[in-house]
């Protein structure tokens, strides 16, 4: 298991300790996690994320609870197998329940747009 995979899975398993929320981190494998996607977009453009980078929301990123900066994952709709790969750049969603939130340009990949969240899986790169 690689340094990523082992950090992933710990982080995971802590935040089930702390939240008690199994559904929203329960994990399929080693790298994938499933749970609940929204997104963000107008109001936070340019605004710094927690990487310090400023928000673009016509990039492929997301915020992530747990993931370092410059991770990057494959967001997968199991509903409808759309998918995208994003790079982790801030810290949340800040809403129980969810996974991850992406940028305006990753939710138009994912045809999520009206509806504001789906559930997806999550899945570490190499």
């Amino acid at each position: 298991m690689g340094v990523r995979s082992h950090l992933f899975l710990t982080c995971c398993f802590a935040s089930l300790l702390i939240t008690g929320n199994a559904q929203a981190h329960d994990t399929k494998s080693d790298e994938t996690q499933q749970g609940i996607a929204s997104y963000y977009s107008d109001r936070f453009q340019g605004a710094a994320t927690a990487s310090g980078e400023p928000f673009d929301q016509n990039a492929l990123t997301a915020a992530h609870p747990e993931l370092p900066f410059g991770t990057k994952v494959l967001v997968t709709r199991p509903d409808t197998g759309q998918e995208v790969e994003v790079l982790i750049n801030d810290r949340g969603p800040f809403v129980q329940g969810r996974v991850i939130d992406l940028s305006k340009r990753a939710a138009r990949k994912l045809g999520m747009l009206h509806r504001g969240t789906v559930p997806v899986m999550v899945t570490l790169m190499d």
